[in-house]
């Protein structure tokens, strides 16, 4: 079953003594099928990646892989976030493309037909060189059942 939701993402990075924090407010599409959701929205010019389609496939309620896909289809990242393990993903960025390690302290998925949250906290590295601590904090609802 697909439904249109709104999608509100607030994400936290710090790297160092430096600490970014970005808000996006957006609709998507919300897709349940087998126990498995995915979560998609696009992704707009000023977030640096051009017009690309961002979806998050969640099976179970520890782990998340978080897909970028270009405006032909073609698969630009593919990061796997569960919980307690770590993995080797492809990035792909305006500059090249590279392999990172992204280990998950946290994955937490509460999940409903109408809506739901999902909260995220990993790391990224690169060489096993520390590159930033992550935290994202992910509210979608049913477009037509907000309150």
């Amino acid at each position: 079953m697909k439904q249109d939701v709104s999608i509100n993402i607030k994400s936290v990075q710090a790297s160092g003594e430096d600490r970014d924090t970005t808000e996006l407010f957006t609709c998507g599409n919300l897709l349940y099928k087998r126990g498995d959701y995915t979560l998609s929205y696009n992704e707009n010019e000023a977030a640096g990646y051009g017009s690309s389609k961002i979806s998050l496939d969640i099976t179970g309620d520890n782990m998340v892989v978080m897909r970028r896909h270009d405006e032909r289809g073609k698969s630009m990242s593919s990061l796997v976030i569960e919980k307690g393990k770590k993995h080797h993903c492809h990035y792909g960025t305006p500059y090249g493309d590279f392999m990172v390690g992204i280990s998950a302290d946290d994955v937490q998925c509460n999940l409903g037909e109408g809506g739901g949250d999902m909260y995220l906290k990993y790391t990224i590295d690169i060489n096993s060189t520390l590159m930033s601590q992550n935290e994202m904090f992910i509210n979608f609802e049913k477009i037509g059942e907000q309150q």
